[in-house]
Order: C-alpha cells, then sequence, then structure tokens
C-alpha cells in the first residue's frame, strides 16, 4: 500500500512575501494584527507572527525573493511546511516528479523544491516543545520590536492557487502525485458576465486545503489575476479564527477594505443555514457571509485585493470543512460590481 504522506507533511510553517513597497506591506501585516519580533541575522528579512500563523518579509535585492518581486510585484514568493524530516522530505518528492531548488537559488538552507509560478517550496523539520525553532536560529530580536494583541487570526486555514487555462489537471497532479493532497471538492462556478472551475485539495495531514481555480474566459477575476501577476500563483491566504466578529470588530478603523455583499443576501440566508449562534445583526453589519448544512456551518468575509491582486479571507468554522459553496452566488456578484467599478468588464 503506497504511503499516504509520502513527505511526512505536519502543516504549514511560514508564508514568504516579496515586493517593491516593503512599508506598505509591513503596515498591513500590522493593521492585521502582526507583531514584528525579529529580523534575520545576516539578510533582510523580518519576522512577523501572530500564534501560528508566520510571516517572512524579505527585502534582500538578490537572490530568489528579489527576482520574484520584479517578475510579479508585490506577491508571495515562497511556502514552508513542516514535515517529519526535511532532508527524507526532498527526496521523497523529487523521487515523485517535484524538482528540487539549486542551493544557489534559494533564499535560506533549508530543503526545497519548485512550486506554483516558480515559488519555492521549503520542508522545515517539526520541532518539540522546548527546542529552538528556525525564528530563534537564523533571526535575532529586534532592539524595538513591535509587538501588539493579536486579532483572533490563529493558523492559515487554506491558500488558492490561480492557474492559466488548461493548467487546473497539471497541478492538482502536482499537489496530489507528490505529496498525497486528497481532492475534496469541485465546483464549477458561473456569476452573471464570468465563471471559473476549481479543485480545492486538502494536504495528507489534514491540516490545511490548496483550492486551484482556473478562468472559464479572459475577463473573470481569475484571468484579471494571471494578467496582473504576470503568471500563476496564490490568489489569496485564509485566516482562521474562532471569533470572526470580534477579528472584525479589532479590524475596525484599519485600512483593510472588504467585499460589499448585498443587502437582500440577508433577507433569507438564516433561514438557508438555521442553527447560526452568532448574533444575526452584527453579521449583516459586518457583512460576513454564512453558509453550512446539517453538521455545522461556517462564517467568512474576503478583503478586496490588498497585495497587488492578492486578497485576504478570514473564516471561522464550526463543524464545517467547506468553502462557502452556498455563497459563491453572492462572492461573485460583489466580485463582478467591483470589477465593474474598475472597468475590468
Amino acid at each position: 500500500m503506497s504511503n499516504p504522506n509520502p513527505c511526512g507533511l505536519r502543516g504549514i510553517e511560514f508564508t514568504e512575501f516579496c515586493g517593491p513597497d516593503l512599508g506598505y506591506l509591513e503596515s498591513l501585516f500590522w493593521a492585521f494584527g502582526f507583531s514584528k519580533v525579529r529580523r534575520h541575522a545576516q539578510k533582510d528579512i523580518t519576522y512577523f507572527r501572530q500564534n501560528d500563523i508566520h510571516f517572512l518579509l524579505n527585502g534582500e535585492r538578490e537572490g530568489h525573493s528579489a527576482a520574484f518581486a520584479k517578475a510579479h510585484g508585490p506577491s508571495i514568493s515562497a511556502m514552508a511546511w513542516r514535515c517529519d524530516n526535511g532532508q527524507e522530505a526532498v527526496k521523497a518528492a523529487v523521487a515523485r516528479g517535484a524538482v528540487e531548488v539549486p542551493a544557489d537559488q534559494k533564499d535560506h538552507p533549508y530543503p526545497a523544491v519548485w512550486g506554483i509560478g516558480g515559488s519555492v517550496i521549503y520542508f522545515i523539520d517539526v520541532v518539540q516543545a522546548g527546542q529552538p525553532t528556525i525564528y530563534d536560529r537564523d533571526f535575532v530580536a529586534l532592539e524595538k520590536p513591535l509587538v501588539q494583541a493579536h486579532k483572533g487570526f490563529t493558523v492559515v486555514d487554506h491558500l488558492t492557487n490561480n492557474v492559466p487555462p488548461g493548467e487546473q489537471d497539471k497541478w492538482a497532479s502536482f499537489y496530489k502525485d507528490i505529496f498525497g493532497f486528497t481532492e475534496v471538492r469541485y465546483f464549477d462556478i458561473k456569476g452573471v458576465k464570468t465563471g471559473l472551475t476549481s479543485f480545492a485539495l486538502r494536504s495528507p495531514d489534514g491540516s490545511f486545503c490548496i483550492p486551484i481555480n482556473q478562468p472559464k474566459d479572459d475577463k473573470d477575476q481569475i484571468a484579471e489575476y494571471l494578467r496582473e501577476y504576470k503568471g500563476p500563483g496564490v490568489q489569496h491566504l485564509a485566516f482562521a479564527t474562532t471569533d470572526i466578529l470580534a477579528s472584525l470588530d479589532a479590524l475596525q478603523g484599519s485600512p483593510i477594505d472588504t467585499l460589499e455583499i448585498d443587502d437582500e443576501y440577508y433577507d433569507e440566508v438564516f433561514n438557508r443555514v438555521p442553527g447560526v449562534r452568532e448574533d444575526h445583526a452584527r453579521i449583516r453589519a459586518h457583512q460576513v457571509l454564512v453558509d453550512g448544512d446539517e453538521s455545522g456551518y461556517l462564517l467568512q468575509i474576503f478583503t478586496k485585493n490588498i497585495i497587488g491582486p492578492i486578497f485576504i479571507e478570514i473564516i471561522q468554522r464550526q463543524n464545517n470543512l467547506g468553502f462557502g459553496e452556498g455563497n459563491f452566488g453572492a462572492l461573485f456578484r460583489s466580485l463582478e460590481k467591483d470589477q465593474e467599478r474598475r472597468g475590468v468588464i
């Protein structure tokens, strides 16, 4: 019987960002409740943390992230996945078809393979309690760290990839065949003017998901992303929270804008999804989307594009592992209105 988790994946370790305006990205992380706590001992890379979400902001002028920023603008140049053994993970990945990243093309000294759109996937050994982490080993404390109370975001729930027409199956196979991801959903989504298809894949350890979106025409949101990003890549990150309304209260007054939802959406959503315990009036006021089934429900909200064409989702799950399928119609209406305002469609 084949190994269902051939690389021994155990979750997401960090997400690495780059871009021409590091000050903007830093202010954005701060607005979301991340603390700026450490700096790389040898490189212009800063570490931000909120609970178990770890961000690196890469300001190097040479190397992979520097080249990635020149090619894509503000972007996600790399991710790191926790695993049982990084060296064994990269061997297993290469044996199953991945391409290892040469040492002189990496910004960090960890085993890695090439990922979506020329991004890098690092493999980081799981650290036992009390042992030093990569942030302890590679980074030094800032003289004046910027520490704040977190805003309730706990982990990266999922991250979405956008790919060009005809490449969805290729990238789904990349995650399934090499790393052992499993397909948990397939969506064929139609808006009034645009649409997309999406495979949702779950990591073999069950800790995070990667939906893969493909455009249906050259006007939809995925096609627009591919033009602006200049190729495939990460479309959005979803932050998990245990109290989305408290998190949104904490974001009030920040420069973070969320998508506007038609008011009539709330006329029927609580009939469609009964049992929502959170205050319905506050859900409506924050324009939170609601979806669920007989087992449970989820609450979610999406920002507008805030890192180039990348946006952030905030999601609270109450015994529900879906992706808000019941909200796709309302979400697409909101996205299309935003595209119309900007003259894209």
